[in-house]
């Protein structure tokens, strides 16, 4: 999978994208079709404390693009949030795609 890393008025460190691997790496345990990824990490200067940090990750799989942004004053935290947004979503995608309906047969 290609994870490309963006930023806005942050320093992207070695630290973080090891961090975005490791949580990526959670989400293609559960579905390895992901073609490729891009995550944009803001820090604002917004009033609310907790709303300066954003993490945004955009993932495209085949034939379907998942989305998810969180906001926390600490950015790792931010990042860890987005990630389980995710990660619930693309469960949630593989069970629409697997088949659970078998046809039973009665005799």
């Amino acid at each position: 999978m290609n994870l490309k890393i963006n930023s806005r008025h942050v320093e992207v460190t070695p630290a973080m994208r090891t961090h975005l691997e490791a949580g990526m790496a959670k989400i293609r345990k559960h579905f390895d079709h992901v073609i490729d990824a891009s995550a944009f990490l803001v820090v604002d200067n917004a009033k609310e404390k907790d709303l300066r940090q954003s993490a945004e990750i955009t993932i495209h799989l085949k034939g379907k693009e998942l989305f998810a942004e969180a906001h926390n004053a600490d950015l790792y935290h931010a990042m860890d949030a987005v990630v389980d947004k995710l990660e619930r979503q693309v469960v949630k995608h593989k069970e629409k795609i697997q088949d659970h309906h078998h046809e039973k047969h009665f005799e």
